[in-house]
């Protein structure tokens, strides 16, 4: 995996919202990463420390009130620099497929699902505009999404979360993107259609380049899940990037951090404690605020392994942010 070149290459993206009275609060700080081709990688942390705000930025879906920095190339595009007419016509759906967070609020109240992913079918793929084109290839993106195919004539408001998650699922596949960002992919759903679901998107990255008449020419593919279910990212991921307090505080292989040795960072064998099949012991304390995030680590006030030197902000060396991280073989960090 090592060897393949990345879909998308991050190196030092922040964001920081104006909020009034001058305030800036730091909702990412010098993310780096890479999303290889033919790879998963599951993006995951408690909520608010800004993996969200992470994906917005990479499809310029910020607000107005967001300062950015640093580079985000997909190729030779730079997102962060793109115009939105770029962003537009040439990156949503077509090069970046989305899987939102909240479904419900990206469809079209008075539009049938069908009529949805007729439309996405003709705008992403050059399809004719006709019954006889549009309803089989629609039929099919459903089917991929595990989406009932007696419900495409339902309005939104008539499905359930899940099946509501499961329409927006088969709207990011249509396009063929090389980079799907998937947003909590899995919420609302079941434990049987989690699997399905994030086995289809699995299938997706994995699909053989030219393999196929929707393989996209040929084109590699990569995925970038942000989730809470830990269980699905142990699913689904090759790698697993860590994020808290707006920073990236670990990227690990996946077996390596689910297995042995296990995650490096303190914040990340929390998680993975809290568990109910492993410790089920929650992490102690609340994460700070953003718009207050002190000097030092901001893990510290949690951490049983703080010292003096947690003062001081820990760079991300060998893969992990901590100045006191757990011990890890050297080839699993270095298959990272």
């Amino acid at each position: 995996m090592t060897g393949r070149a990345p879909v998308l290459s991050v190196r030092g993206l922040s964001v920081r919202f104006l909020m009034p009275g001058g305030r800036r609060v730091a909702a990412v700080t010098d993310a780096h990463f890479d999303v290889r081709a033919g790879e998963c990688l599951a993006l995951i942390g408690e909520s608010g420390c800004g993996k969200s705000v992470l994906a917005s930025a990479l499809l310029g879906l910020l607000p107005g009130n967001a300062q950015t920095a640093g580079r985000a190339l997909l190729g030779d595009l730079d997102l962060l620099a793109a115009d939105e007419r770029t962003l537009a016509r040439t990156v949503r759906g077509r090069l970046i497929g989305l899987v939102p967070q909240s479904p419900a609020a990206h469809l079209t109240p008075v539009r049938t699902i069908r009529a949805h992913l007729e439309e996405t079918v003709a705008q992403l793929t050059g399809a004719r505009r006709t019954r006889g084109a549009l309803r089989p290839a629609a039929e099919a993106a459903a089917e991929r999404a595990a989406f009932p195919v007696d419900h495409l004539d339902h309005h939104p408001h008539q499905l359930s979360g899940g099946l509501a998650q499961r329409a927006a699922t088969a709207l990011a596949l249509v396009g063929d993107a090389p980079l799907l960002l998937a947003d909590e992919p899995t919420t609302g759903l079941d434990r049987d259609l989690v699997d399905r679901t994030v086995d289809e998107l699995r299938r997706h990255v994995h699909q053989p380049e030219g393999g196929g008449a929707r393989s996209g020419g040929g084109r590699a593919r990569a995925l970038l899940m942000i989730t809470h279910d830990l269980a699905a990212a142990e699913r689904i991921a090759d790698r697993i990037a860590v994020m808290y307090a707006a920073r990236i505080v670990e990227l690990a292989d996946a077996a390596a951090f689910f297995g042995a040795p296990g995650p490096r960072h303190p914040y990340s064998r929390g998680l993975l404690d809290a568990l109910p099949d492993r410790a089920f012991a929650p992490v102690p304390g609340l994460p700070p605020e953003l718009g207050a995030l002190p000097d030092g680590c901001a893990f510290a006030a949690r951490c049983d392994r703080a010292t003096d030197a947690c003062a001081v902000l820990p760079p991300l060396r060998a893969h992990v942010a901590c100045h006191h991280p757990h011990a890890a073989l050297t080839e699993a960090a270095d298959r990272a």
